[in-house]
């Protein structure tokens, strides 16, 4: 007769660091065996400076002892606004090894934006850039117990140059894998942004994993980085670099003169980033073997790459491979993810492809009616896995309306499969655009547009483009007799990569029977 088995009767030492499972264990794990390794070579005003696996993890231990200190509590939240570089990897590794989870702000966001975002996650610390200590000081907070900038002293913030001369020991803090680890705010399409809420759990048993598997990486990859740590893909893609003790390079610009210099001298065998990035690469002087040769992966995300970029770095990099892949937030980043050396490799030919699912998700592709589609007939694509969020942050309204009762994660987005499980993306269900590999909500521009005295309705749609993927385009009926300058109206009010690219005035817009606006008329309408 066998007997069940009670984990809580295990020995403790299974339940301490040394047994357990965290994102910041693995950061001390690689501290131990391959503390020489370089983790992360960054360019700071022309200055390149390496940072090992050892060096990182002594500076999250003295960024974690600091916040403790200060009184940052187990589930507190560490809010930062500053563009990437190695202080911030420190200061994520630091926030987690004291058992807080980490959000980033947008640097592009205006002070009303990161206002918003500062009230919703509550953070007990703050740290940014010193470009953007005013704009923080201007913005209400509660509950904060230290405000941390990354470069010199200001009034009422202490220099991460102090913090890291302080104690580097590992903190004694009783993390778990089910602790939140990450906060991404993602805006969709509706009127104020999302907080999902991702564990260490994700990471470590299946996001980690994917990209083992299905991004073919490994700790011999050296990645020129430049995806921002505000985003899932910036983030996420950093956590799990590291995780696997890969390099990462941290470029000052991504001019694409600069980018090739980079490239070159630090000998990068993957790149990620957006359609936009390789087309620029692809047109500078001075692409070719000499520049990006060692080049052996390349993957985009945000749209479809350009086919003059695909032949051009297919030309440039002997044996490189291409990877498409799509995610979410909520999927903590890793979906699905293709590979192809040229674009006739594609399946169908069909540049809508998004690859397959990778090996820890399950998938369905549901109708409106709510029943499975048939292989071809599009719906929208239900997922279930390990590494999907744990819901929206505060908003169980919201968290529910994209679970089923069974698990499955509305994912909002369209697609369709053929028999051989290739995924391709049809459309989105609300009408995101992806510009330049950010989202944008085309409701929440129309909103601004909808605010000037001048416009009578408007509408948004991203319209193809070589260079942005998708170039936000307005379509406005505007008051007789009135021509604003809507673009500066945008400018003033939106990020920059949600300002429209072209404002159009029309007399009437496409509609249906029921008076709703065909948004798919207006990508096509010829303007």
């Amino acid at each position: 007769m066998s007997a069940s088995l009670d984990v809580r009767a295990l020995p403790e030492v299974h339940r301490r660091p040394v047994g357990r499972a965290t994102i910041g264990d693995q950061l001390r794990r690689h501290a131990q065996t391959r503390a020489e390794r370089v983790a992360v070579v960054s360019y700071a005003d022309g200055v390149r400076r390496e940072t090992t696996y050892g060096e990182l993890d002594r500076q999250a231990n003295a960024v974690a002892g600091h916040l403790l200190a200060a009184g940052l509590r187990r589930g507190d939240r560490v809010a930062v606004m500053a563009r990437n570089s190695v202080e911030v990897i420190a200061v994520y590794y630091g926030a987690l090894k004291a058992g807080a989870a980490f959000t980033g702000i947008n640097v592009l966001h205006g002070r009303d934006e990161v206002a918003a975002q500062v009230d919703h996650a509550e953070p007990a610390v703050v740290v940014a850039d010193p470009a953007y200590v005013e704009l923080l000081d201007r913005v209400p907070t509660t509950g904060v117990v230290a405000r941390i900038v990354l470069g010199a002293p200001a009034e009422g913030w202490t220099a991460l140059a102090s913090v890291l001369a302080g104690p580097d020991d590992e903190p004694e803090v009783d993390v778990d894998e089910h602790d939140l680890a990450m906060l991404i705010y993602t805006s969709g399409t509706e009127s104020t942004p999302k907080g999902v809420m991702i564990p260490h759990r994700n990471y470590l048993i299946s996001t980690a994993p994917a990209w083992s598997w299905g991004l073919r990486t490994g700790p011999d990859d050296t990645w020129f980085f430049a995806m921002p740590f505000f985003t899932i893909a910036g983030l996420g893609s950093m956590t799990t670099l590291t995780m696997m003790g890969a390099t990462l390079v941290l470029p000052d610009s991504l001019d694409p003169a600069r980018a090739l210099d980079l490239i070159d001298a630090e000998r990068v065998t993957v790149v990620a980033q957006t359609p936009t990035f390789y087309l620029a690469l692809a047109r500078a002087d001075g692409f070719g073997p000499e520049t990006v040769g060692t080049v052996r992966r390349a993957m985009t995300y945000g749209g479809q790459v350009s086919p003059a970029a695909v032949d051009a770095w297919s030309d440039a990099a002997d044996g490189i491979v291409w990877g498409t892949y799509w995610g979410q937030s909520e999927l903590s980043q890793l979906g699905s993810v293709g590979w192809f050396s040229r674009l006739e490799d594609i399946p169908d030919a069909d540049p809508s492809w998004i690859g397959v699912p990778v090996t820890h998700l399950e998938t369905r592709i549901v109708t409106p009616d709510g029943v499975d589609a048939a292989p071809g007939e599009p719906g929208e694509l239900w997922c279930r896995s390990p590494s999907v969020m744990l819901g929206y942050f505060k908003e169980p309204e919201r968290t529910a309306a994209v679970f089923t009762d069974d698990g499955w994660l509305r994912t909002g987005d369209i697609v369709r499969s053929d028999p051989a499980g290739n995924l391709f993306f049809a459309d989105r269900a609300k009408d995101m655009i992806k510009s330049g590999g950010f989202n944008v909500s085309s409701q929440e521009v129309e909103r601004v547009l909808h605010t000037h005295p001048d416009v009578l309705r408007a509408a948004v749609v991203g319209r193809p483009d070589e260079y942005w993927s998708e170039a936000v385009t307005a379509f406005v009926i505007l008051q007789p007799g009135t021509s604003p300058d809507l673009v500066a109206y945008c400018r003033e009010r939106l990020a920059s990569y949600k300002t429209p690219k072209a404002v159009h005035v029309v007399d009437a817009f496409p509609v249906d029977g029921q008076g709703k606006v065909l948004k798919r008329e207006l990508r096509r309408v010829d303007v």
